[in-house]
């Protein structure tokens, strides 16, 4: 157990669900009352630090619900050592919150089903602050969150900045994958705030809602609840609803927390897949149930130029290697200095994003200047775009969350099957390669290479673009 650095006072016996409707005659004066909940799977590893960084706040939860289903794991029992009321002394004065434990046991609706149940608990706050399973946020979140939120009622929700700590991470793949995804936090929480702080999704990480806009979500929807499980990607989900009835969806560059990262290929690809495999059904209209797809929504453009983005990267890599590998063979190849431009703009680029980090290290660093581990990592990105377009297009329906679950047990072998594939597609290449006569082969290498050198050429001003961008002060 961790102790809160603050002075603490725990009740001789834990307090559970059954006596939580007391809290709300408890409850401290404050601008607004916040319900706090947290949806916990297999969680033991980090639950502790979780509710220990919400006792740690300046600005309290009045009360928070530890909602664990699905459970395999300790969490319920670590959790539980948190149950109870706690007064708390800091820098706004005395604060008083209770902690409750519910393990819902086993639950269809996963992370859904848990966040409808904590939603039940506190509808009566004028605020639910979500908190993910493995998020410990600065001591400084909630209140920043708050302050925001109650400065203008248009807002329906607002997320924290969120990074991964990499100092307790060890191996090399997974300091790799971490520094990757550090970077891609970056770029995507920095994208969100040069937009007039307007966040595509609300994530679960840590956001705070407003009730009252949930409640309008739930009425223009027809829904029983505010997440519904339909989408796999529930908290954008939401935050399309919650931007459809008319609030504002915000990110608040003070409230910062630090999330749980995927440290295998394994984890990491079944995490990805389906974020990507979501946000296009999303994107694509009239899917499955009743969540049809909204492709023209304002908090849609984001996603969208992330996946033709993703696919101009793929195409000029794919296509630049194998007129490399054409030119070679018939000995026709002749460098050019003006080729070293993009991948020095890519390397600018990535280092401004690296030096925009709150908290960069010299792995930030490296990762950036030394090129090779940031084109690796968006080889690895790469796979996952594919792998969730090919799943999509299939019409297979599968159950990502389940996959995530499985791949972070250790389980499954798909993270490799992109890799399989360019090993065919690439053997089937050069085969075919070495049939063409000369003539047609340098047909194809003259049109190609121009081709190629356009799309180059405009995704390298769009790198440039970005790279002397203001960033007004923003640090991610």
């Amino acid at each position: 157990m961790n102790d809160s650095p603050r002075d603490l006072v725990l009740a001789s016996e834990h307090h559970f669900p059954d006596d939580f409707e007391s809290v709300l005659d408890d409850t401290s004066p404050h601008r607004s009352t916040i319900g706090c909940v947290i949806p916990a799977y297999n969680e033991e590893e980090s639950i502790a630090d979780v509710l220990a960084g919400l006792l740690n706040q300046t600005r309290v939860p009045d009360v928070i619900h530890v909602v664990v289903n699905n459970t395999t794991d300790a969490t319920v029992r670590i959790a539980s050592q948190y149950a109870g009321p706690h007064e708390l002394h800091t820098d706004l004065g005395s604060q008083f919150t209770e902690v409750f434990v519910h393990d819902i046991g086993k639950n269809p609706d996963k992370k859904v089903g848990a966040l409808n149940y904590g939603y039940s608990l506190v509808e009566g706050y004028e605020y639910l602050l979500g908190v993910d399973g493995d998020t410990v946020a600065d001591p400084r979140a909630v209140e920043f969150l708050e302050s925001e939120a109650v400065s203008d009622t248009r807002i329906g929700g607002i997320s924290a900045v969120y990074t991964i700590d990499d100092k307790p991470i060890r191996g090399t793949i997974a300091k790799f994958l971490i520094a990757g995804q550090r970077s891609q936090f970056a770029a995507f929480n920095m994208q969100n705030l040069l937009r007039g702080r307007n966040m595509a999704v609300l994530g679960g990480q840590l956001s705070i809602f407003s009730t009252k806009a949930l409640r309008d979500v739930m009425r223009e929807n027809h829904q029983s609840s505010p997440w519904v499980k339909d989408s796999e990607v529930e908290d954008s989900l939401l935050s399309l609803q919650i931007k459809s009835a008319g609030y504002l969806t915000k990110i608040n560059p003070l409230a910062r927390a630090d999330v749980g990262g995927m440290t295998t290929l394994r984890g990491l690809d079944a995490q990805q897949v389906k974020w990507t495999y979501g946000a296009i059904e999303l994107m694509w209209p009239g899917q499955r149930g009743d969540t049809k797809g909204q492709p023209f929504h304002p908090n849609l453009r984001l996603r969208w130029l992330e996946n033709f983005s993703m696919l101009v990267n793929f195409f000029i890599r794919v296509a630049f290697l194998t007129l490399l590998a054409g030119s070679l063979s018939i000995h026709a190849f002749v460098f050019s200095p003006l080729w070293l431009i993009p991948p020095v703009v890519a390397v600018a680029l990535n280092l401004r994003i690296a030096m925009s980090m709150k908290n960069r290290d010299t792995r930030d660093v490296l990762f950036a200047v030394l090129m090779l581990p940031a084109e690796l990592y968006m080889w690895v990105r790469i796979s996952h775009f594919l792998r969730s377009w090919t799943r999509f297009l299939s019409r297979k329906k599968v159950d990502n969350w389940a996959l995530q679950a499985k791949a972070e047990r250790g389980g499954g072998n798909g993270h490799w099957v992109p890799l399989a594939v360019v090993i065919a597609v690439v053997t089937a290449v050069a085969v075919v390669w070495t049939m063409l006569p000369v003539m047609v082969q340098s047909t194809i290498l003259w049109i190609g290479w121009p081709i190629v050198g356009v799309v180059t050429v405009i995704q390298t001003l769009s790198m440039f673009l970005k790279l002397i961008r203001r960033q007004h002060g923003y640090k991610v």
